[in-house]
Parts: structure tokens; sequence; C-alpha cells
């Protein structure tokens, strides 16, 4: 399981630190130094998830339907084929991906084609509101779990083993049921709304960070600082997903412990990105919002960078 986790990094630099993203494991404190040294990204020879999948939604906890539309709208705009997205878009940001691919087989672009599947609603909290690890992987299961990504969201007022405390959302894989005498492993991801609980640690830059340099939040692009950060969060561990699905795909470090295509990329949203600042992005005029990707149905959202595994350096849209 990888999980976007706070590092060790925190305590040893204290006096450059600032709060980024990390997604295979959390968001996290990180030195200025780390995005600037080469980084040896590896590819492991393990599978990448590659051809058509549904990305399923399962809402646990209470979630407004205005919530809800800013995550299926992400994933929707996800799609090269989704119509009328301005420039920069949320579909170019995923067709970055696509190099992870190419340097695998550059003859045959196969790349990981995102599509909205089902939504399940669990408002009764049926596991309670505090859920282990185990409960997130019992709850993903609901999903459909052949070529699916099921990505659990819990509400604001729900619990996870180590949310806060290491991690803002994690993601890996799982047995699911045997289909047609044969058994699939799925992947999923989970993503806490950390609005109540820890928004300084998992929704930087909307909000004050609780360490490092202590700059004005940025305005939320759908004005929710809990939804905007769990599509970073999400964002973030789908592009791991995708290229990291089973512990042996692409990625920096230990492998309990990796950097992936976007926690590679910490706290990078725009060009110029420093500890403390996300980096140079679009503002909407009308209402103050920074972002650096256009999405479905008007959409705006914020990105994190990923990680160019061609050029070995952090790849923003702005």
């Amino acid at each position: 399981m990888a999980s976007l986790a706070f590092p060790r990094l925190f305590l040893q630099l204290l006096l450059v630190i600032s709060l980024l993203h990390f997604s295979f494991a959390a968001r996290r404190l990180t030195g200025s130094d780390e995005t600037q040294q080469p980084l040896l990204f590896q590819y492991h020879k393990g599978p990448l998830l590659t051809g058509k999948f549904s990305v399923n939604l399962i809402w646990y906890g209470k979630f407004k339907p205005s919530q809800q539309a800013i995550v299926s709208d992400f994933i929707t705009s996800l799609s090269t084929s989704t119509p009328k997205m301005a420039q920069p878009s949320v579909a170019e940001w995923w067709k970055s991906t696509e190099k992870y691919y190419l340097l695998i087989n550059s003859k045959k672009n196969s790349g990981l084609v995102l599509s909205l599947g089902t939504q399940i609603v669990d408002e009764k909290y049926t596991l309670g509101k505090s859920l282990s690890n185990k409960q997130i992987v019992e709850l993903a299961s609901k999903g459909g779990q052949r070529n699916a990504i099921n990505v659990v969201l819990t509400s604001a007022d729900v619990t996870v083993e180590g949310f806060c405390q290491s991690k803002c959302g994690t993601h890996g894989s799982s047995k699911g049921a045997a289909i047609n005498g044969k058994s699939y492993s799925f992947a999923y991801i989970w993503v806490g709304n950390s609005e109540t609980q820890c928004p300084g640690q998992c929704a930087w830059p909307f909000h004050q960070p609780i360490y490092g340099p202590q700059s004005p939040p940025l305005v939320a692009p759908n004005n929710d600082v809990g939804l905007d950060g769990m599509v970073i969060n999400l964002a973030s561990l789908l592009a791991g997903t995708a290229t990291n699905p089973f512990g042996n795909g692409y990625f920096q470090g230990p492998k309990d412990a990796p950097l992936e295509a976007a926690s590679a990329c910490p706290g990078v949203y725009g060009k110029g990105a420093y500890p403390g600042y996300a980096g140079d992005l679009l503002v909407d005029r009308t209402t103050g919002a920074s972002y650096n990707a256009n999405g479905a149905n008007g959409r705006k959202f914020l990105l994190p960078a990923l990680f160019d595994p061609s050029t070995q350096t952090c790849s923003t849209l702005v």
C-alpha cells in the first residue's frame, strides 16, 4: 500500500521545510533542496495500468451534491474526449503520464485512459466513523474490480488510521472476487477530507501550513478548501496508481516510502515554486482563486506537477 504521508524529513529540515505534497505516502514538509537535486527515478520492471479503466467513487459519510460534483467533474476532465475545455487542461496534465509508457515501449503508446464509472454513497457510516486501513480496502472492494480504480472518499467527520498523523491518502491493490474462475487484483485509492482535521497538512496551499514559511493561503478554485485539497491528493494518487500500481513500477527511493510521479515534485504547482510558495499560477479574475488546469463544466483545478522521466525534471502546466 502506498500512502500520501509525512516524511521523516520534517524534523531534519525544520528550518527550510514547507508543507508540500507526497503522494505514495502523503502531504509532507520537505527541504528546499529536494526539488533541485537530480532524482534517481527508476523503472523497477513491474506492470503499469494500461488501457481503458473506469474510476468508481465510493462516498463514505456525508457529502453535499456540490462537493460530489467537484470530484466527478475532475475525473471526467481527465479524458481527452471531454469537449470544450480551455487550456491548460486537466486532460493535458494527465496526458503527460504517457511518457512513462513510452519509455517502456516506444513503438506503442498504451497509456491509461480513465473515465467516470459508478458512484456508491454510504451516508449511514455502516463501518462507523473511525476506520482502519483494512476497512478502507473493504469499502474499496464494493466497486467494480476489473479494469477499474476504486476511490474511497471519506467525509470530514470520519477518522482513518494514520490520517493527519502520517498521511492524507493512500493507494494500493487488493485481490478481488473471482470472475469466470479467474482472480483479478484491483487498484484502489483512499483520500480523506481534511477540512476540519488537518487542513494545514493536507489542504495546503488552500490553508495556512502548520510548519514552515507562513505565506497567505490561496483561494480554492471551487470555493471548498476540503474538496479542492482532496482533488490535489486524488490527482497525485491517480498518477502514482497508473505508474506504480503494484509497488514495482516507477518510483524513487525505498519501496516502502517511494516518491512517485507526483510525489517526486512535492509542493510544486507552477514555475518558480519553492518551499511555502506553490509557484506562478493562473488567477481567476472574478473569484481570485488560484489554479493551473481547466476542466469539464467550466471547472478550474489546482494539480501537482508531474515528474518527467525523460528529462528527470518536474513538469508543470503553467
